[in-house]
């Protein structure tokens, strides 16, 4: 198969509705694949779904108690035994973090077990390879970096590609999305990323049928911005003026303002737009990469908890206006510092306010409870499954409000060499 780059530049002369297409045909010649399938991550985070021509069609697959679902849950290679002496490869599909989905190969195997590039289907290594010189995933090493290097191309061409077709966003629905979900979900960055400083993830629910509040992040070289906003209203009014003061956030940090004049403007764009009458609480935050100091301004946000060596506690700020409450608003920044090793979750009162079908709120005892309960996962997944805790407790009724979780974890700057 074509090296990396040739990998990637057929894939860019490809039309974008047929980047997988091309892709499938590139490793069924190298590899004498039986089948390549293309899996997609569904908005929820709770299945995965074969992007195919009719995707509402296609049947999917659980993320949990399924290969496909630990592949994608480590971000590792995983393999499986197949019938008709096949072994199916189980690759992630991300892009600098974002986890998008999974890439199924399925090989042939022959009499000695292996495929014609060394894939095996048996034998675990107890040293990192076996006697077939494969790893612990069961893959040979080129095998594996092959696959992978074409899951990483293909991954980077689809977030490309969904500028110019809807054939994989229509593959990630499990229902349809409410016209207000359909702006938000275009709104949001991702829902994960990484860099050796930090690693982030996110999670709203109604997946498909969210209102008003959302996430969007930022980085430069020396600088992390983080908002997290909890909007007022329901269906349209709120994504409307989540998507105002988003985009007013955005317009003020790409025009240089710093976090106090990117406030400004916002609160300014909201006020001027509704009068008071509808504002939005928003956490602002910047990073400083080299030193892990904070800028913060919390108008009316939602609320922080750290979990620092095992202990969790909420971080208080002095609380500030919402922006677009009042006319000329002045927003102060405030300031803390995070270490290396800190996990910071930042919740919106979708989650406290969520009400047991007994009318009981979810405590803030529960919450530091699964916050310690999820301190080994990665920040990627600690978002979807502090929510599965809030829907066992809330049961499985409509939601009364959004509920948004935002992990991030503090890693620091690694030492110059």
């Amino acid at each position: 198969m074509e090296r990396p780059r040739a990998v990637e530049r057929v894939l860019r002369e490809a039309a974008p509705h047929e980047i997988f297409d091309v892709l499938r045909t590139l490793i069924e010649h190298r590899h004498r694949a039986v089948s390549v399938e293309l899996l997609m991550a569904d908005y929820a985070m709770t299945e995965l779904r074969l992007v195919h021509v009719l995707p509402h069609t296609a049947p999917p697959l659980p993320l949990l108690g399924t290969a496909a679902g630990r592949a994608f849950g480590t971000q590792e290679p995983h393999c499986v035994d197949g019938p008709a002496s096949t072994v199916t490869v189980f690759v992630p599909v991300s892009v600098r973090g974002d986890r998008l989905g999974v890439l199924s190969v399925t090989l042939p195997v022959d009499a000695d077990g292996l495929d014609a590039d060394g894939l095996g289907a048996d034998g675990l290594g107890t040293d990192g390879l076996d006697a077939n010189g494969l790893d612990a995933n069961g893959l040979g090493a080129d095998v594996r970096e092959e696959l992978r290097e074409c899951a990483d191309a293909l991954a980077h061409e689809i977030v490309v590609a969904g500028r110019d077709t809807d054939l994989f966003l229509q593959a990630r629905r499990t229902e349809r999305l409410t016209l207000a979900a359909e702006m938000q979900w275009q709104l949001l960055p991702g829902r994960s990323c990484s860099r050796p400083e930090y690693s982030i993830g996110a999670q709203l629910e109604p997946a498909y049928a969210i209102f008003g509040d959302s996430f969007d992040w930022s980085a430069s070289a020396d600088d992390l911005v983080l908002t997290v906003s909890n909007g007022m209203g329901e269906g349209i009014d709120a994504a409307l003026l989540t998507n105002l003061a988003i985009n007013a956030l955005r317009n003020a940090r790409r025009a240089g303002l710093d976090l106090a004049g990117q406030a400004f403007l916002a609160d300014q764009a909201i006020y001027g737009q509704h009068q008071g009458h509808q504002y939005l609480s928003t956490l602002l935050l910047r990073f400083h990469l080299p030193t892990g100091n904070v800028e913060i301004i919390d108008a009316g946000s939602p609320r922080i908890w750290r979990l620092r060596a095992d202990v969790v506690e909420p971080i208080a700020m002095d609380p500030q206006m919402p922006l677009g409450m009042f006319e000329d608003s002045v927003h102060v920044p405030q300031h803390f510092a995070v270490a290396p090793g800190d996990r910071l979750l930042f919740i919106s009162d979708g989650v406290y306010d969520a009400l047991s079908p007994a009318g009981e709120k979810y405590s803030l005892h529960a919450l530091a409870r699964v916050i310690i309960g999820t301190r080994l996962l990665p920040a990627s997944q600690v978002p979807r499954a502090m929510l599965e805790e809030l829907l066992g407790h809330r049961g499985s009724g409509p939601a009364a409000d959004d509920s948004l979780v935002v992990c991030l974890d503090w890693h620091g700057r690694p030492a110059a060499v």
